[in-house]
């Protein structure tokens, strides 16, 4: 690869990372050596025929290559990312002044403190939103609204050979402890941990501690953010917690905050690290509508509704956030040791705890607002994943565990479905042999229910249709009281305890 049209895509990126704020004119020169010096050039000499793309992410993975080229980097995933975001550091400011710089501009609005934050994320390339775009994102209409079913294609598959070579070169070390410690920022990686060189941190102080603010690496949805503890605690759900995500709402009242169950198989997230997630979104159970009231003779203040949703989902509204984080704390607290075993619900076995919560808050005007979503995570010889778990007839397109995106009414869903769903599709339109198995008895229900088609995009909305059923039969499976008439007397057994002394 010519080394004059290497430092013409240097210099691209230089005038990119400029276009969009991040270095000052007087950063040019500086910020153009320091790559040169990541790249291995001593000269500068660039091609004027040459034209470079404006795409950051595009420019980043030519200068890689020729890295690769050059014998400078393995071509190893896990290398390469280590030197993309060694070079984006380059443009990123210190941890203090993106800090300085959100805080000024909170004065002025939330908003635009996280406006400003989400932009650099996505400029520094630290959010990946060239491989974001290849993911896969549809809504179908629902019985319970507009359903989100996105399949996620952006995180990079390593080639077997990458594979062996990063085990033979992968280190023990123990820092940082985990993906999300706050000693991540502007760490600069090695085999089996990521690069976070051009990874920044906003500091936000909750209830005399000090939290994080980060977006994530591969955003599922918008402004898609994760709210860290600066200290390595495994997760909990408790009256401390609700507090923490009441407090964060105020602050940021255009952002929802929530947070994973706190046990196994019914989180979906790092158990080892105490955090949440949030965004800039409004999925379908914050939309959701109310199916009945209840109350809490404790709590006048606060307002209590069953949701109509797949899952067992109770919220609870008021105007006073110690009243709200209180009766909150009452649910949890009833329900952690609640037992119902006509409906399968005990709440431990073996000095093992299978009842908590998944947590959303958000702010509604001047009212907060916060669902409660009941989870039982234990496990039985006819379920062996979990008995309020994905069951065995929808594996084949949702097997993973129900974690808090998905709780929210969006399907996070593997990448082997879009060559296998479109396998289902041309079995529709009379091609037996490209269904695979595992999808083959669903591909003849829908054939039995629709026909077969002679159009691809009939075909390919039946699939799309019929793939969101399943993943609301996935949460309904994961709903601890079924939306049944059995199911919901068991509920309101469970509410009448809400009351009792």
């Amino acid at each position: 690869m010519n080394e004059k049209i290497i430092c013409t895509w240097v210099e691209a990126l230089v005038q990119q990372a400029g276009n969009r704020g991040m270095i000052s004119a007087e950063d040019r020169v500086y910020s153009r050596n320091q790559v040169l010096k990541k790249l291995g050039i001593t000269d500068f000499n660039p091609d004027r025929e040459e034209k470079a793309p404006s795409d950051i992410p595009v420019i980043l993975e030519k200068l890689i290559d020729y890295t690769v080229e050059k014998g400078l980097i393995e071509n190893l995933l896990d290398e390469r990312e280590q030197l993309s975001a060694s070079i984006m550091n380059v443009f990123v400011p210190a941890p203090s002044i993106v800090n300085q710089r959100f805080r000024q501009k909170y004065e002025q609005s939330p908003a635009l403190a996280t406006d400003y934050f989400y932009q650099l994320s996505q400029d520094s390339n630290y959010i990946q939103t060239q491989r974001i775009a290849k993911n896969v994102h549809y809504t179908i209409n629902s019985d319970y609204g507009e359903i989100d079913i996105t399949i996620n294609l952006s995180k990079p598959e390593k080639d077997p050979k990458g594979i062996e070579k990063e085990k033979a070169k992968k280190t023990d070390a123990a820092y940082p402890k985990c993906l999300l410690c706050m000693e991540n920022e502007g760490y600069g990686g090695r085999i089996g941990h990521p690069a976070r060189s051009n990874h920044r941190l906003i500091r936000i102080a909750m209830n005399g501690e000090l939290w994080y603010l980060q977006y994530s690496p591969y955003v599922y949805y918008n402004e898609h953010c994760i709210l860290l503890s600066e200290e390595h605690r495994d997760m909990s759900i408790n009256r401390a917690a609700i507090e923490r995500l009441l407090a964060f709402v105020e602050k940021y009242p255009h952002y929802f905050m929530g947070s994973n169950a706190d046990i196994p198989i019914v989180g979906g997230s790092i158990l080892s690290h105490d955090h949440y997630q949030g965004g800039r979104y409004e999925f379908a159970l914050a939309k959701a509508e109310d199916d009945y009231s209840f109350s809490m003779d404790d709590f006048p203040e606060v307002k209590g509704s069953v949701v109509k949703w797949p899952m067992t989902v109770l919220r609870l509204r008021s105007e006073h956030d110690e009243a709200l984080a209180a009766a909150a704390d009452t649910v949890i607290q009833k329900w952690i040791p609640y037992n119902d075993e006509e409906r399968n619900i005990i709440s431990s076995t073996e000095n093992k705890r299978h009842n908590t919560v998944t947590l959303i808050a958000r702010w509604r005007g001047n009212t907060f607002e916060l669902d409660l979503v009941l989870r039982n995570n234990r496990t039985s010889s006819e379920y062996p994943y979990g008995i309020f778990h994905p069951h065995e007839d929808v594996h084949h397109i949702k097997k993973e565990n129900i974690g808090l995106i998905e709780v929210m009414g969006l399907a996070v869903l593997p990448k082997r479905l879009k060559e296998e769903l479109h396998g289902v599709e041309v079995y529709l339109l009379g091609d037996e042999n490209k269904v695979k198995g595992s999808h083959h008895l669903w591909a003849e229900e829908l054939k039995e229910k629709y026909g077969e088609q002679h159009d691809a995009r009939q075909a390919s909305d039946i699939v799309k249709k019929e793939t969101g059923n399943k993943f609301l039969r996935v949460l309904e499976d994961a709903g601890v009281f079924k939306r049944t008439a059995d199911g919901q007397t068991g509920l309101k057994a469970f509410l009448y305890t809400l009351n009792e002394k």
